[in-house]
């Protein structure tokens, strides 16, 4: 072995340091999803109204998704360990928070504190591992675990929920957060390395608050239209966030240190990768939100038995993730993720095209098939978006994937949720999964179509 192979490959050390990291990734993106089964007995002792509702669903994500580019950022300057410890301590406290609150308007301000303490930690997360494993095959495996355990995290949300929800109050399924948070906190000063950027200039305060007014008013706007509020607060509002992000992207390209580099934007594979995350995260968490309402409402499981019928799709996951790397190898990425996302839009036929009468072993199918090619969408994009930045700027590149990430499940949230409602309303809730389904099968071959072109073609 060469003394630059020496120098670059990972040790024991890393290879904790990523179990450490790993775990806390999985907790935060099972945030995301972890509610789904809390949801009817949670409305029976909060009494919240519909759009209340919605907004203890994804609070949560949509201020996750406001503030990563931030927070990423920040761990650039301040220290990404630092950073990650800091978070992990506000997400322990304000979890339990959550676990406790006595009504829905306490309930949605604890959401969204996590949801501001998950952005200080997911890409502080990805950037240690681009920083701890330098070498591209390690790399590529480290990533691989990661996205299994973000992707398993959202996967085994509901699963989670109904394990708790089968002995304990809604508010248990909070406290998950308790015990990973501790271990972080104990064992991250010792297994995790300190990386900062060492020449980080100063962070442009305009550029942080054009940022957040650019995300938060489109993040209303689509909700109240998706809820089928008033036009007019919701276009002000899409048109506010809109106008402020072209202020926001024109003041990115005169500063020297910008808070997104958007030079990162010129490489076609890292624009793709940032798109596809978006919109099949969209996809796939619009679809498994009535799908655990499915089988809990619908078939009148009990939320273990609605959980454990998920656990399949939760497994095909965390495999493909894990396997990515190998598969990247042997196939050109390009052909790689176009047949995964052609797997996944297969399991959306399935789902949108299946009656309601043949039970539940096509759901189970169809979920199966739509995480077993988003394992590798999920893992392949996230080591495109890591490869792309330079090292002293890896929180920033994290948050931008991150940010895809957590846009994309709210989104899926407030708007395929929405639009499944409306349909139910009139004609059922199995119609009402189909067409969120056909949405999905939709969009994820359109990506399939974009994702499969040559990066040189």
């Amino acid at each position: 072995m060469s003394d630059r192979q020496l120098v670059i490959s990972a040790g024991p050390r890393e290879w904790l340091g990523l179990a450490v990291l790993v775990l806390p990734t999985a907790l935060l993106s099972m945030d995301a999803t972890v509610l789904y089964l809390a949801l009817p007995s949670l409305s029976a002792e909060l009494a919240p109204s519909p759009g209340q509702l919605l907004w203890i669903s994804d609070a949560y994500g949509f201020l996750v998704a406001g503030f990563l580019v931030t927070m990423g950022t920040l761990g650039d300057r301040i220290g990404r360990r630092r950073l990650l410890l800091i978070g992990a301590a506000a997400f322990l406290v304000v979890s339990v928070l959550a676990a406790y609150a006595p009504s829905a308007e306490l309930l949605i301000v604890a959401r969204g504190l996590l949801g501001i303490a998950g952005a200080t930690l997911m890409p502080s997360t990805l950037a240690l591992i681009g920083n701890m494993f330098r070498d591209p095959r390690q790399r590529g495996v480290a990533i691989g675990l990661w996205s299994a355990g973000l992707s398993g995290g959202v996967a085994l949300g509901p699963v989670a929920g109904g394990l708790l929800l089968e002995w304990f109050w809604w508010g248990s399924v909070f406290l998950l957060a308790v015990p990973v948070m501790l271990l972080l906190l104990l064992a991250g000063p010792f297994l995790l390395p300190e990386h900062r950027d060492p020449e980080p200039g100063e962070l442009d305060v305009a550029s942080v608050a054009l940022s957040l007014v650019t995300v938060l008013p489109i993040v209303y706007g689509i909700k109240h239209l998706a809820e089928g509020g008033s036009v007019v607060p919701g276009g002000i509002a899409l048109l506010l966030g809109g106008g402020t992000g072209i202020v926001f992207l024109r003041r990115q390209r005169r500063l020297s240190v910008p808070l997104i580099d958007l030079r990162l934007f010129a490489a076609r594979p890292f624009r793709n990768a940032l798109l596809v995350l978006l919109a099949a995260l969209a996809c796939v968490a619009g679809i498994y939100l009535f799908a655990a309402l499915y089988l809990q409402q619908e078939t009148e499981l009990s939320p273990i038995v609605a959980g454990m019928w998920l656990v399949p799709s939760a497994v095909a996951m965390v495999l493909t993730s894990v396997a990515a790397p190998a598969l990247a190898r042997r196939i050109p990425v390009h052909r790689l993720f176009a047949s995964s996302l052609v797997v996944s839009a297969l399991g959306f036929g399935v789902l949108a095209s299946t009656p309601a009468e043949e039970g539940i072993a096509p759901l189970v199918t169809g979920l199966v098939l739509i995480y077993l090619g988003l394992g590798p969408v999920m893992a392949l994009s996230t080591e495109i978006v890591i490869s792309a930045a330079p090292p002293d700027r890896a929180g920033a590149a994290s948050a931008l994937s991150e940010t895809s990430v957590e846009f994309g499940l709210a989104l899926g949230v407030a708007v395929l949720g929405s639009v499944g409602t409306f349909v139910q309303r009139g004609h059922g809730f199995t119609t009402g999964l189909a067409v969120v389904a056909a949405i999905g099968v939709a969009v994820l071959c359109g990506l399939a179509v974009l994702a499969g072109r040559r990066p040189d073609a």
